[in-house]
Parts: structure tokens; sequence; C-alpha cells
């Protein structure tokens, strides 16, 4: 199998992964399980490669995937923190964008938890 199902129906896990990859791009970091994070770290590097490219059909299609949500307080959103601050800092690296940090296990289910970041 070329991905990971994680228990949902198709359209409950694109939602999850927009929501992940949408919040890793504001936020540069975020806590999540194992399984999720490992799935994320290929959808993140696309998003990083298409703003690598920073052409019109390139920013539309991320436009499609992640999330309109404002990324800071100057009113910018998610896309354009992706295009304007992240994709230069990737511009000499071919790939490996993300980092996956196990912490511990989850407090309730003792599901395996981990840090997703970008590098």
């Amino acid at each position: 199998m070329a991905y990971r199902k994680l228990g949902r129906r198709s359209a409950a896990r694109k939602a999850l992964f927009r929501d992940l990859v949408t919040d890793l791009i504001i936020n540069e970091r975020i806590e999540t399980t194992e399984m999720k994070a490992k799935e994320l770290r290929s959808i993140a590097e696309q998003m990083i490669t298409l703003a690598k490219r920073g052409d019109l059909h390139a920013r539309r299609q991320v436009a499609a995937f992640v999330r309109k949500e404002v990324a800071n307080e100057e009113g910018r959103d998610a896309v354009q923190k992706l295009f304007d601050e992240i994709a230069p800092r990737y511009k000499e690296r071919n790939g490996g964008y993300t980092r996956i940090l196990k912490t511990g296990p989850r407090r309730g289910d003792a599901a395996p938890m981990a840090y997703i970041e970008l590098v």
C-alpha cells in the first residue's frame, strides 16, 4: 500500500492532512502521532517543492490543498508564508525539509507521539 489509511475514510483523511499541513506551515512545528507525522512528511515536502518553483501554477496547486488561514499578525495567509518565507530558506536544499522527533507515548491511549518540524 502506498499510504496509511489511519482508520479514516478518504475525505476525512484528506481533510486531516490539509489541516496538519496548514498548521505545520503556520507554526513550523507541531505535535501529532508518529504515523500521522510520517505520512504528513511526504505531503509537506511536496508543498515546499512546489513553493520553490514559485510560478503561478505552483501557487494555485498549493492554494488548492492548503487552507486559507491567517499565518501572522500582518494578515498574510499560510500560502503566502510558504512562498515568501519558507521556500527561499530551502533554495539550495534538495528534499529533506522536515524532521520527525519521537516523544513519549500519549497519556490516555499510549499512542506514540512525535514532533514534526521544518529543518
